[in-house]
């Protein structure tokens, strides 16, 4: 952070030499004051347009310093501000306090969005079907591209500002605990253990939940580019308890369908039609108040807790992936995600 710091006393000419000193970085400086006050931010183009007006190199940085700057408070969170600045072009944003000092910088290149989430990944299943892969290794730990499956949703997660990150484990959980063990995307992920199987959503109740807040659940043998921060964009304009991620499922039937009144007569054929639904991603949102309902040490599956949700009268709403979508659950689904990393990391190369 401090790279990007330059003194209201500084010139114009400090100030380029700055500038110059962050090549390969975001070409941004924050001008504070004596208390680390934030009072502007500065840009070669700042200093070029302030020397088009009269200014000379001697000249105080807050002559071309521009004041007007967007900023995050902190522990507030302002995702809609993130991503006005992000889709502006805008690399850097700072974080005040309330008396506007200067808390922290946020790189937009790097972290993308900053979700007011906790996470918790489902890691605890024994990848039956990819044996003899998983007989040694946990599917989540099965590499593609190079990387562990889990550590592109870890990555993922992390590149949207969720570091309050949870794994629940129970096959193999050791070797999943050891890879943990060092912070991944800068994060440190904890590990939690189940000692007997609780199903898609019953780990959850070993997770502490904030009040008020929400958790993000998710399996951890998918490879997918959802956004995040759109699904919870939604979740809350819908003031949704839960929010399901869907990915569209379409099925063909290859005869002609009959269509039969209530009298046992044939009003129609339809010939081969194809119907199209959207299937449970893998991915939700929920309040924690919904998971705090969560009975310990049951087994449950998420879609149960949905369906209670639901009796409850609570707001069930749904989010379309728009991109890629593969659960990594057989061999085939394993070759596929194997064959898509290849070509993304060779066009990376070239």
């Amino acid at each position: 952070m401090e790279q990007h710091l330059i003194p209201h006393s500084a010139t114009l000419l400090d100030a380029l030499e700055a500038l110059n000193r962050l090549s390969g970085a975001a070409m941004t400086l924050f001008v504070i004051n004596d208390t680390n006050h934030v009072q502007g931010t500065l840009t070669d183009g700042d200093v070029r347009r302030a020397l088009l007006r009269g200014c000379t190199l001697a000249d105080s940085v807050s002559a071309a310093a521009h004041t007007d700057f967007k900023a995050l408070r902190r522990g507030r969170p302002d995702v809609e501000l993130i991503r006005s600045c992000r889709l502006k072009g805008i690399t850097l944003l700072p974080v005040l306090d309330d008396a506007g000092t200067l808390c922290d910088i946020i790189d937009l290149r790097t972290t993308h969005t900053l979700l007011p989430l906790s996470a918790i990944v489902m890691a605890g299943g024994k990848g039956e079907r990819l044996r003899p892969l998983t007989l040694d290794t946990p599917k989540p730990l099965l590499q593609i591209g190079g990387k562990a499956i889990i550590d592109y949703n870890i990555e993922a997660l992390a590149a949207c500002g969720i570091t309050d990150i949870t794994v629940t484990t129970r096959y193999l959980a050791h070797m999943i605990a050891d890879h943990f063990a060092r912070p991944v995307a800068g994060v440190q992920v904890r590990c939690v253990e189940e000692t007997a199987p609780l199903g898609t959503i019953g780990a959850a109740t070993l997770v502490e939940h904030a009040p008020g807040g929400a958790t993000l659940v998710m399996n951890s043998d998918l490879l997918t580019t959802i956004s995040f921060e759109e699904m919870y964009m939604r979740h809350v304009a819908t003031g949704a308890a839960v929010t399901i991620a869907v990915v569209p499922y379409q099925v063909s039937v290859p005869f002609a369908i009959l269509s039969i009144d209530d009298a046992d007569h044939v009003t129609g054929l339809q010939e081969k039609p194809s119907y199209s639904y959207y299937a449970n991603a893998g991915i939700y949102i929920f309040d924690n108040a919904v998971l705090d309902t969560l009975p310990a040490g049951e087994h449950t599956d998420a879609p149960d807790l949905v369906e209670q949700a639901i009796a409850a009268g609570l707001t069930v709403t749904y989010y379309p992936i728009n991109g890629t979508w593969i659960d990594i659950g057989s061999p085939t689904d394993f070759r596929q995600a194997t064959e898509l990393m290849r070509q993304v990391n060779a066009m990376h190369r070239r």
